[in-house]
């Protein structure tokens, strides 16, 4: 026996208001954020015109809907926090009173603070190779007057807004008889994950090692998002996993500093791969910290989101070097609403996907958000430790692994081809 949860939460990513850690939406899913906030979950224009044909969802998840509903959700998120949220100059949700400096001079941060401006935090990995600065803004001035004034103040420094960056899935049923998802493999690998924290009990990680740590306020936190994408990497080869709650509770979480301070600890800790499902604008600082990851030989993989075609595209996903993941459903067609970054990798399963659920019942979730930790689990078992050379073949071996879809050979829909959760 099944029950279905009502559309409203299979639009989780297309038109509801929250704010959580790694899928391919700019917003979480309702679940997520009842979790952290507890606050109600408002129905948008796109839920109440699909909700009368949940059958006929798909054939709803146009480019132009899907584009439509994450304007919704961008201006929805912004009103309902605007004590912690503000907008950007492209309409992006960011941290109110907070912009970020990457690896400031003394000289620089000497004129920014004479100007006005507050150090709030300030961090550095030796690591990375980098530091990172929060600032308040004077008061009264807004992120957008802010950046505006440090770029002026400091035009050879780099300043940003701190974006705050969601998940990237879309759970659909929830099913007390479902099959449980995967156990882990023998001999897997490790890996890292940021995402929201990891229900720990669930039976898929008895064999798995999993060490948690929260890099927002709240600490690391149980999540559906969070334990989903871990037993997913359990079960396509990780049997050691680093999970990095970029969440925490609060309206905030899934911050671009956070996400920075968990990439910090990736490469402290040497993580030969990360899984990242989660999406948002490109940014000066999180741009930075998987640059710099990326050279150490650590792999980054990411989805590409669910805001469809007609979205911009998203990242971390998006940057060079990172091996960006879209879905496709279980006849191998490409997911409706999976998005288009800049370039595409591989694909994997993100419609009917099982997976680990806080409470103990096995969830099918769809998503892109999905479809990324297959494809890290799998890389997790062919690289031990961060190596550019090792990683290049890790990669050259899971392409020659990968089903081809689409174009023969590699195409920008399903890149290198699909990849399932066991080697064939």
């Amino acid at each position: 026996m099944s029950f279905r949860v009502p559309l409203i939460t299979i639009l989780a990513g297309l038109a509801v208001l929250g704010a959580a850690p790694a899928g391919a939406q700019l917003l979480p899913s309702p679940s997520s954020v009842v979790e952290r906030t507890g606050l109600p979950l408002p129905r948008l224009p796109l839920a109440d015109r699909l909700a009368s044909d949940v059958d006929g969802l798909a054939d709803r998840l146009t480019p132009d809907a899907l584009a439509a509903a994450r304007l919704d959700r961008l201006a929805a998120l912004v009103r309902a926090h605007p004590r912690a949220l503000e907008r950007d100059d492209q309409g992006q949700p960011v941290v109110r009173g907070e912009v970020l400096a990457v690896s400031p001079t003394p000289e620089a941060l000497a004129k920014v603070t004479a100007a006005g401006f507050a150090v709030a935090r300030q961090t550095r990995s030796d690591d990375l190779g980098l530091s990172l600065v929060t600032l308040t803004p004077p008061k009264g001035l807004s992120a957008r007057a802010a950046i505006k004034r440090l770029r002026d103040l400091d035009p050879d420094g780099d300043y940003d807004f701190n974006h705050v960056y969601a998940d990237a899935g879309l759970e659909t049923v929830v099913a007390a008889s479902a099959a449980a998802p995967a156990s882990a493999q023998d001999g897997g690998g490790r890996a890292g994950l940021l995402d929201g924290g990891v229900a720990a009990d669930q039976p898929v990680f008895t064999h798995v090692r999993l060490e948690q740590r929260g890099f927002a306020d709240g600490g690391a936190r149980p999540s559906a998002h969070g334990t989903a994408t871990a037993s997913l990497l359990a079960a396509a080869g990780a049997d050691q996993i680093l999970v990095a709650d970029v969440y925490g509770k609060g309206p905030a979480g899934g911050s671009a500093s956070a996400i920075v301070g968990a990439l910090a600890w990736m490469a402290q800790a040497r993580a030969p791969v990360v899984n990242i499902s989660l999406v948002g604008p490109p940014n000066g600082a999180l741009g930075a910290a998987v640059k710099a990851l990326l050279a150490r030989g650590c792999l980054i993989v990411a989805a590409v989101g669910n805001d469809g075609p007609a979205a911009p595209a998203l990242y971390p996903a998006s940057y060079p070097g990172v091996i960006a993941v879209t879905g496709v459903d279980r006849r191998r067609r490409l997911l409706p609403e999976a998005g288009r970054a800049a370039h595409v990798d591989f694909a994997a399963y993100g419609a009917e996907v099982k997976v680990a659920a806080p409470g103990g019942r096995p969830a099918s979730v769809r998503g892109t958000s999905y479809a990324a930790p297959v494809v890290a689990g799998r890389l997790a078992r062919l690289l031990d430790a961060p190596d550019p050379a090792a990683a290049q073949r890790a990669v050259a071996r899971l392409a020659a692994e990968a089903v081809d879809l689409g174009a023969p050979g590699v195409d920008p829909v399903f890149g290198k081809g699909l990849v399932e959760a066991a080697a064939k």
